[in-house]
């Protein structure tokens, strides 16, 4: 139909090159997500010394529950947060969260940055998708499958790296989440760099 906008096949998707920075977003996304909550059972369990339903209910539980709380909360507000702004601040939070869990000596604030973390996280994945529709309009359904696997990925990706790590630390849970601060410093690269590229296109 001529009325229709065509879409881009893969080889096309695969020339250009913000789609690969959003690729890399989306592992981390994931990655994000996934490195912290799978462990967030073990992680209470060590570090307050609880059973495994106490430690369910501290650590999966409370950062599922946060992590809902902020796809709700943007939902409602969305109109007058800008998404690149909201994403920005939330992956400042997730770094800083991951660096509470990792680093702190007290395990009550370290498992309240285990849960706090839900809520950085609430966005990536979400808005990723978002970010791409907007940067790559005839996209089409193709990168959304791409960006999904992608995602995917981060999901296995982020808690092999902590539960590799922590094994090389000597069963150093903390070790592993310290490590897995790449996932969201690549991720606020990405951001930076979208945001330096728009404003580039704006001049």
């Amino acid at each position: 139909v001529s009325g229709e906008t065509k879409q881009m096949s893969i080889r096309e998707l695969c020339r250009t090159r913000v789609f690969w920075l959003l690729m890399v977003m989306m592992v981390c996304a994931g990655a994000s997500e996934q490195a912290m909550s799978q462990w967030a059972s073990t992680f209470a369990e060590k570090a307050l010394h609880i059973t495994k339903t106490m430690g369910d209910l501290a650590g999966p539980c409370a950062f599922a529950v946060f992590m809902g709380t902020a796809r709700a909360l943007y939902g409602k507000f969305e109109a007058r947060i800008p998404l690149k702004g909201f994403m920005l601040a939330s992956s400042v939070m997730c770094i800083g969260c991951y660096l509470l869990a990792a680093l702190c000596e007290l395990p009550v604030l370290a498992l309240v940055g285990c849960a706090l973390c839900g809520f950085s996280v609430g966005i990536f994945w979400p808005g990723t998708f978002s970010t791409g529709a907007a940067a790559i309009r005839t996209g089409g359904t193709a990168m959304f499958a791409l960006f999904a696997l992608a995602g995917d990925l981060g999901c296995s990706a982020g808690p092999g790296l902590v539960g590799a790590v922590a094994e090389l630390a000597g069963g150093r849970l903390q070790a592993g989440l310290l490590a897995a601060l790449v996932f969201p410093i690549l991720l606020l690269g990405g951001l930076l760099v979208l945001k330096k590229q728009r404003r580039s296109a704006l001049s």
